[in-house]
């Protein structure tokens, strides 16, 4: 099968995925939670054997605050809390054990506006023209960028027409590749052009002239807004020895207080399972501190 439409819009709410996290954050607010938006945690102040504090910097201003707390949730990247924010001695696990983890895959990603309708398309899309198992092997076998790329497409504004401006349509290409590739502009355009072309050839849609916003997303930027570890985007890859209790730890080996959540963790990458992860974390520290 050279291309599969997959119907419909699986567990895609209402004016996008950002929805989300607004429901999420108004809930937050409603319950008295405060946050501190455009701030970025520097440091982890440790005492007595207890995180009791962070040191944060106000938009690269220069500008530090502290913040005093009884328990502390590391929600970002695992490997760059542990790594960059702790001292070595509170650091659960070692450069060796990090460095001998399997990663599940980065991606390069396209954000596309176009000004025009595209035809006989849906929301998702998965083109499987290529050989699978070649691009598999240049993920996790020999890492380089995909010779023939497999990739997925989606058109939400099928789904949610609030997503494009009528007589629009809002496009979104991701192809799955190996982490810590080498990333820059040229290597981006190049695959940009191959997507474009193979949606024409496949779908009959030349959008080629159509263009009217453009944006790329790779191991560089998970890199830079997300401190992800070697640029993945999913974390670990669920083989064997990297299952269930053989995650990185969802509390701190070294601090009774600290605890992580994420796609690092248990249960693992993922939205629903990142978000069921802050569950298990929840129910833990009420269990840890019931007293």
């Amino acid at each position: 099968m050279n291309y599969a439409d997959i119907k419909g819009g699986t567990w895609y709410p209402e004016f996008g995925m950002y929805s989300i996290v607004d429901g999420m954050v108004k809930v937050a607010k409603s319950l008295g939670v405060e946050f501190k938006l455009g701030e970025e945690v520097m440091h982890v102040v440790v005492e007595n054997g207890t995180a009791n504090k962070v040191v944060t910097s106000v938009n690269n201003t220069g500008v530090e605050n502290s913040y005093s707390f009884d328990v502390l949730i590391g929600a970002g990247d695992y490997h760059h809390i542990e790594t960059n924010l702790l001292e070595k001695k509170y650091q659960s696990y070692s450069k060796k054990y990090w460095d001998s983890r399997v990663l599940a895959p980065s991606s390069l990603l396209f954000y596309v506006g176009l000004n025009k309708k595209l035809n006989g398309v849906t929301h998702h899309s998965l083109f499987f023209d290529t050989d699978f198992s070649v691009h598999g092997n240049e993920i996790y076998n020999n890492p380089m960028w995909p010779s023939n790329p497999l990739f997925y497409a989606s058109v939400p504004s099928v789904t949610d027409a609030s997503l494009a401006p009528v007589g629009c349509e809002n496009l979104f290409f991701l192809v799955p590749i190996a982490p810590d590739l080498k990333d820059d502009d040229e290597i981006r355009e190049k695959y940009f052009d191959i997507l474009v072309k193979r949606l024409k050839d496949i779908t009959g849609n030349d959008i080629s002239q159509n263009i009217v916003y453009k944006r790329s997303y790779c191991i560089n930027d998970f890199k830079g807004d997300y401190h992800a570890f070697k640029g993945n985007a999913y974390g670990l890859a669920n083989t064997l020895l990297q299952t269930a209790i053989l995650k990185p730890s969802l509390k701190n080996k070294k601090l009774k207080n600290f605890y992580y959540t994420g796609q690092l963790t248990v249960p693992g990458p993922g939205v629903p399972p990142s978000i069921i992860s802050g569950e298990v974390v929840a129910k833990q520290i009420a269990k840890d501190f019931k007293n």
